[in-house]
């Protein structure tokens, strides 16, 4: 699979999301899509980039602009870690891989010398014809989503 850049087609995809339903890329076709990946529910970092998002979603939306979660945890533990966070963003459900290997992000990874296959927190930001307008990979959380927010005004 040829790598994901900026001007490239962002591959499509229907997942299933919290509170039941899927949703698919190409249903959201007209307008800009922010796409962040990141690795497990109700960890620290992850936590705080879905805070940060669901502190942003109202001016996303006043853009225009849809903003959707991508983790490999179940639906189900979506809707907990939303309900307990009071977090406001959709959350995807991508139990096999099959869409973050797409997007490239499934990656090896090593903590204390552990080697396993995870999520490297990536952000997509997709225009409304659904090309991937920017990238932003290993993502940092802090201030991530307000330059998140900033680019996307720019589609």
């Amino acid at each position: 699979m040829a790598e994901l850049s900026p001007g490239t087609m962002a591959p499509d995809f229907t997942l299933p999301s919290d509170g039941g339903g899927q949703i698919a890329l190409s249903d959201l076709r007209g307008k800009p899509v922010v796409l962040f990946c990141y690795p497990k529910d109700d960890t620290e970092g992850c936590t705080a980039e879905n805070i940060a998002f669901s502190a942003l979603l109202g001016e996303f939306e006043k853009a225009g602009v849809a903003v959707l979660g991508l983790s490999p945890d179940p639906a189900g533990k979506h809707d907990r870690f939303k309900s307990k966070h009071d977090l406001k963003v959709r959350l995807l459900s991508d139990e096999d891989h099959q869409v973050l290997e797409a997007y490239g992000v499934w990656k090896e990874k090593s903590m204390y010398g552990r080697h396993y296959m995870g999520v490297e927190r990536t952000t997509f930001l997709i225009d409304a014809d659904g090309k991937i307008a920017e990238i932003w990979p290993k993502v940092k959380v802090a201030g991530h989503a307000e330059a998140v927010l900033a680019r996307a005004k720019e589609l």
